[in-house]
C-alpha cells in the first residue's frame, strides 16, 4: 500500500484524535501516505480529503472530539452512494481506509469491504455497544465524566436532603448508566436492556429515606423504558420522603480530554489497524479481547449485540441495599 485514508464517522467520542495520530505515524513509518476524510461519509461522497504527516497530528493526543469532524450520513447506505464512495477513494489513488466509529459506521466499512476495497474498523463509542471488543474508544472517559458529575450532584443532594435522577447516555445499551449506577453509589439503575417500573424506583427512594440517608441517587439511561421526566412527574404525585431533583448530563459526556486508558486503548487499535491493512487483511474490526488487540470479521461485529454481564446487574441490586 502507498496511500491509505482515515475517517471518524457518527458520534464523537475522547480518543478518536489518540487513534488518528497513531494510523498516521504507523503508516508514516512505513512510507505510506495518510489522507484525512473530513466529515465521515459525508465527506467521503464530498471528496473532501486532507494529506495528514506526523506534523498535522502533533498535539492531538490529549484533545477531545476529533480534528477530523463527524457526521452522520443516510446516502452512503444506498448502492449509489456506496459507488460514489469508491468512485472518490479511487479518485485520490486510496490503497485502503480506517474506519474509526460506532455500528453505523462499521456497517459503511463493511459495505466497501464487500466491494472489494480494502478497510479496517476501529470501535468508537462512548455507549460500550459495539459487538466484539471489550472496550470501545470513549467508554472510560464518558464514564469518568458521569461519576465527577454524580459525585457533585451527591454533595449538594446530601446538604438539602434529595434524590437526584440522573440521565445518562445509552439509546440501546445501558453500559454507562449500569456501571456508572455501580461506581457512584446509586440506590437504582433503569436501563434500556433491564427495564424498571416506576414503582421500584420510588420504592427504592423511599427505603433510602427511611433508613435515615441524606440522600438518594437514581441514574436512568436515556433509552430506558421510562424516561427521567416520566419519573420525576410519577414521584412528584407519589413522594419518596426526597425533594427530587432530576439533572440530564446530555453531552457532556462526550466531551473532554481522553482518559490515561483510552489513549492507549486507541493508539494500540490504531496502529493494529494499520498492520491489518498493511498484511492484505480487510473486512475487520481491531478489538480488545482481554489485554490483548484482536481482529473480528465485520459481518459478525454488525449482526451481533453486545450484552452486558448479568453479574454486573446482580452486583448493582446487592450494593445498592
Amino acid at each position: 500500500m502507498r496511500r491509505i485514508a482515515v475517517m471518524t464517522s457518527g458520534g464523537d467520542a475522547p480518543g478518536m484524535n489518540a487513534a488518528i495520530r497513531a494510523v498516521v505515524r504507523t503508516a508514516t513509518a512505513r512510507d505510506i501516505e495518510v489522507y484525512g476524510i473530513r466529515r465521515g461519509y459525508t465527506g467521503l461522497l464530498a471528496g473532501d480529503f486532507e494529506r495528514l504527516s506526523n506534523r498535522e497530528v502533533s498535539g492531538i493526543l490529549q484533545r477531545g472530539g476529533t480534528i477530523l469532524q463527524t457526521a452522520r450520513n443516510d446516502e452512503f447506505k444506498t448502492p449509489r452512494g456506496q459507488k460514489r464512495g469508491l468512485r472518490r477513494l479511487n479518485e485520490h489513488g486510496i490503497d485502503g481506509m480506517v474506519v474509526i466509529g460506532g455500528d453505523g459506521s462499521l456497517n459503511g466499512a463493511l459495505s466497501l469491504h464487500k466491494s472489494e476495497f480494502p478497510v479496517v474498523g476501529i470501535p468508537g463509542s462512548i455507549d460500550n455497544d459495539i459487538w466484539g471488543t471489550n472496550m470501545s474508544i470513549g467508554v472510560d472517559t464518558a464514564l469518568n465524566t458521569i461519576l465527577d458529575a454524580i459525585d457533585k450532584l451527591r454533595d449538594t443532594a446530601s446538604s438539602h436532603e434529595r434524590a437526584f435522577l440522573i440521565e445518562a447516555m445509552g439509546r440501546n445499551c445501558g453500559y454507562l448508566a449500569l456501571m456508572s449506577g455501580i461506581l457512584g453509589g446509586a440506590e437504582i439503575v433503569s436501563t434500556p436492556e433491564r427495564p424498571v417500573e416506576l414503582e421500584e424506583i420510588a420504592q427504592a427512594l423511599d427505603d433510602a429515606y427511611t433508613r435515615g440517608k441524606s440522600h438518594a441517587i437514581a441514574v436512568i439511561a436515556e433509552g430506558a423504558q421510562h424516561k427521567i421526566q416520566e419519573v420525576s412527574s410519577y414521584l412528584e404525585k407519589h413522594p419518596c420522603g426526597f425533594e427530587v431533583r432530576l439533572t440530564i448530563l446530555g453531552h457532556v459526556q462526550r466531551g473532554g480530554s481522553p482518559s490515561a486508558f483510552d489513549r492507549l486503548l486507541a493508539t494500540r487499535m490504531g496502529v493494529v489497524a494499520v498492520e491489518e491493512l498493511v498484511s492484505g487483511n480487510s473486512g475487520v474490526m481491531v478489538g480488545l479481547d482481554g489485554r490483548q488487540m484482536s481482529t473480528v470479521p465485520l459481518e459478525e461485529v454488525v449482526v451481533k449485540q453486545r450484552n452486558i454481564s448479568e453479574s454486573y446487574y446482580k452486583m448493582a441490586e446487592v450494593l445498592s441495599r
